[in-house]
């Protein structure tokens, strides 16, 4: 059942260690995340997190957000990182300038979970790998996005795209194929269940009822800063499972320095906070695979899953601040 927000992180714990974390070495041999975790999430009223509670959300933000993410990434990750994407169109869809059509519509069943949300986000890159043109009352999109997570188990997805001038045009666009716009799986070292595709657009045509809202070019940035320290929990999370499984340790405390510093960052400071998390967990899950020995080396392993989740969180959503950052912390002499 659907949980109060005083209790939502330590039921998200629970359905971390109960449901998700026990299955997890078989979720990352599947094909995609079972559709029982994601209603399981549901259930929870999770899908709602970010919600208005006008709307059936939790209403949660800042630490106590970041908390259920980290918890439910230390669960199992794959799962974690389809469901965390849901959230940047539930809270475009909160935001005051969001059409109301849009947000009758789609908020509450997006807070219930009963429609799921993913995001395409390659038209906040430099040079408009996605481009948005007007055409008749409506607007086509051309390119592509080559990291689409959720393919198939999500039902729609809150798309940028660069506008002639710069700016970027956000939209609500169905996740399927058909005419204008086909999907190429992409391979992944780590969290291959989530779905993630290669998604071309080819003179898809979307109607003006779906434009979510237009930023100014220079705010694709701040788009891009605003999921820093949720990804940043998701390597918290990593982290946290390895150190279960490791025990007592230093890097206990250096895991709630971490989470303290992300916690804390501004702007500017976020994405070497970000960094320093995804670094702690390579090292977390470097020392679990030492101290578990050579069975962590085998399929049926968690320290061998989880050190592959900490090697692609080195690189999901970085950004060049985010690389220099990693590049310095692991290419540091050590002091003698």
């Amino acid at each position: 059942m659907p949980v109060v927000p005083g209790d939502v992180v330590a039921a998200s714990g629970r359905l971390a260690d109960e449901v998700l974390f026990p299955a997890a070495l078989a979720t990352d041999r599947s094909r995609a995340v079972p559709a029982a975790h994601l209603d399981a999430l549901a259930g929870t009223g999770l899908y709602g997190l970010q919600g208005p509670p006008s709307h059936g959300g939790l209403g949660l933000a800042g630490p106590e957000a970041r908390a259920v993410v980290e918890a439910l990434a230390g669960g199992c990750l794959a799962t974690t990182f389809v469901w965390v994407q849901h959230h940047r169109l539930v809270r475009a869809l909160a935001g005051a300038d969001a059409p109301a059509a849009l947000r009758d519509e789609w908020l509450a069943p997006l807070c219930r979970g009963e429609r799921r949300a993913g995001v395409a986000l390659a038209g906040l890159l430099p040079g408009g790998a996605l481009r948005a043109s007007p055409a008749g009352a409506g607007w086509v999109l051309d390119g592509e996005s080559p990291w689409v997570t959720g393919w198939g188990l999500v039902d729609v997805l809150l798309v940028a795209a660069r506008l002639e001038g710069g700016d970027v045009a956000w939209f609500l666009v169905d996740a399927a194929e058909g005419p204008g716009v086909s999907a190429e799986r992409q391979h992944l070292v780590a969290v291959d269940a989530s779905a993630t595709v290669r998604l071309s657009f080819d003179g898809l045509a979307v109607p003006a009822g779906r434009l979510v809202r237009v930023d100014p070019g220079a705010a694709a940035d701040t788009a891009f800063a605003e999921g820093l320290g949720t990804n940043g929990s998701l390597a918290l999370g990593v982290t946290g499972r390895c150190l279960r499984l490791l025990g007592p340790s230093p890097l206990d405390a250096e895991l709630n320095a971490a989470r303290a510093r992300l916690a804390g960052a501004g702007r500017d400071a976020l994405p070497a906070a970000r960094a320093a998390a995804s670094e702690l967990a390579l090292r977390a899950a470097a020392a679990l695979v030492v101290h578990a020995g050579s069975r962590s080396v085998g399929l049926d392993s968690h320290p061998q899953r989880l050190a592959r989740e900490a090697l692609f969180l080195l690189v999901f959503g970085s950004r060049p601040p985010i690389k220099a950052a990693l590049l310095e912390l692991l290419q540091a002499i050590p002091s003698t």
